[in-house]
């Protein structure tokens, strides 16, 4: 590595202990807790969504949320390693791109995202059926 790369990964280490990111990507829903500072007073504002696209750029990398607020589609861009946020993720969306762009268009059905289906198990108590 070279001096620039071995200080920002040193940044982003420092940035990053002590503060867990969830595993998320395009199409799910998360709930952004950002720290607001007015005056002196703080507060802290969520912001629910969904995630349009991750950037990943080391320490500069970014998602980008998108939420219908009154009618109006509201979108943000949050840096992933800042100290003023914290991310919780609601569900898991089922889709086939990277950058979901093209919900800017859409309001309504047309503009849902499936849940992303998890395997489900059967208990291990639960006997199973043989034909007598």
């Amino acid at each position: 590595m070279n001096i620039l790369q071995k200080v920002e990964h040193a940044q982003l280490l420092k940035l990053s202990t002590g503060k867990e990111i969830p595993d998320f990507r395009a199409g799910d829903t998360v709930r952004v807790h950002v720290k607001v500072v007015e005056g002196e007073r703080e507060r802290i504002q969520p912001y629910e969504g969904v995630v349009l696209g991750r950037k990943n750029r080391g320490i500069n990398s970014s998602f980008r949320v998108r939420k219908l607020s009154y009618g109006e589609g509201v979108e943000r861009v949050f840096p992933l390693y800042s100290p003023n946020i914290r991310i919780e993720v609601i569900r898991h969306g089922d889709v086939c791109r990277a950058k979901l762009y093209y919900l800017r268009g859409r309001t309504g059905k047309s503009a849902r995202i499936a849940e992303r289906r998890r395997d489900i198990k059967r208990p291990a108590t639960e006997p199973k059926k043989t034909k007598a």
